[in-house]
């Protein structure tokens, strides 16, 4: 039967929790939510839990054991994409961190060769064009200022990819370039920047609309300074999170979640070892180290993250106390929405993309246009 009733769990639509209600799928689309299963459909029970959209990760450096990066061809971010579908992520931006500019070119045809693919809903270019007193992970040595080539480059991908996401620092591009690059289609974060929250209005001013991975490199909060950090949280731009205990204590995300009742949403941060047992992986010439849910280089420093999303909701939800339906939001409906995708949400003619999650904010099943894959 193409047909397909979900019962026995709740049920969030992308914007609240339906607590009875069944779910019918349609073939690769959702038919609708309905109160009891429709004649001559059949019928899964999920034993309690909650259904929720495919989650959606506009920040995905790599997984099955990949990475984006010189490598890359639409048959590879299909890979990627499908690892992620797997662990709940059925809609994401995989994400170039800096490097060459051969290279970014090579991902930007690779990502409009890719669309349409399952799960493929753009890219996020998170650098070159960064401030070097910032770079974290990223190789300091192919940090540079955005010139009128690149700015070019970047509104030409945005035209022809699904979405485009472009991490920059304000010391890196002019705010003419960021008006140029927002006028163009692209959503514009500002991120591994060492800014003042002057700096960081004018470049919300200019078309800047996203800050990525807030409170990870990038100029903190302070009571005299706010720093871009502070822009943020006394102001109403979207920002991605890391939300797996580490990136972020628990204590200061929930600061930011009572400052911004709106507009913050996780990510996954995720590197080549995502839905792998791998111990590490190599970046750039440097040893990545999978150590006690963390990934780090020599030293200490954290190179993207260990987490998948539906760890991300559970820990909002059973360590920072969030009400489970915002939680979720977070990772379904406010990352779509920031990118304009139609993801996110259960509504009738949406593409079939559901998860379950047990009682305990487990992932134990997840169908991705309608086909079960997990």
């Amino acid at each position: 039967m193409s047909r397909l009733a979900l019962t026995g769990a709740a049920i969030f639509d992308g914007a609240q929790i339906h607590p009875e209600a069944v779910l019918v799928l349609d073939a690769d689309h959702i038919e609708g939510l309905r109160a009891d299963v429709p004649r001559g459909c059949a019928e899964l029970s999920m034993d309690g839990g909650i259904l929720a959209p495919g989650m959606v990760d506009l920040q995905v450096n790599g997984g099955g054991g990949e990475m984006v990066g010189p490598a890359t061809d639409a048959a590879q971010l299909a890979r990627i994409c499908a690892a992620h579908a797997r662990l709940g992520a059925t809609g994401l931006l995989p994400t170039l961190i800096t490097d060459r500019p051969a290279v970014t070119a090579q991902v930007i045809a690779a990502g409009i060769a890719a669309a349409g693919l399952p799960g493929f809903l753009g890219l996020h270019l998170e650098g070159p064009h960064l401030d070097p007193r910032r770079a974290g992970a990223h190789d300091p040595a192919l940090i540079r200022p955005m010139t009128e080539a690149d700015c070019e480059a970047l509104c030409s991908a945005a035209a022809h990819l699904p979405a485009l996401l472009v991490t920059l620092a304000p010391c890196a591009a002019s705010p003419d370039q960021i008006a140029r690059l927002a006028a163009a289609g692209a959503i514009v974060s500002l991120g591994h920047a060492e800014t003042t929250c002057a700096e960081a209005q004018a470049a919300f001013a200019a078309g800047a609309r996203c800050v990525t991975h807030l409170f990870n490199a990038m100029s903190g909060l302070g009571h005299r300074e706010p720093g871009l950090v502070g822009a943020v949280l006394a102001g109403d731009t979207a920002a991605g999170i890391i939300a797996d205990g580490h990136h972020v204590a628990l204590e200061v995300l929930r600061i930011a979640l009572a400052a911004r009742p709106a507009g913050l949403f996780v990510v996954s941060d995720a590197m080549a070892v995502a839905g792998t047992d791998r111990p590490g992986f190599t970046l750039n010439g440097r040893q990545v180290m999978r150590r006690d849910g963390r990934l780090v280089l020599d030293g200490g420093t954290l190179a993207g993250a260990d987490l998948a999303l539906p760890q991300a909701v559970a820990v909002l939800v059973r360590q920072v106390g969030l009400p489970l339906d915002r939680a979720l939001a977070m990772a379904t409906a406010t990352p779509a929405a920031l990118i304009g995708s139609e993801a996110g949400h259960l509504r009738p003619g949406d593409r079939a993309d559901v998860l379950h999650l047990t009682a305990d904010l487990r992932l134990s099943a997840v169908w991705q246009a309608g086909r079960r894959i997990v």
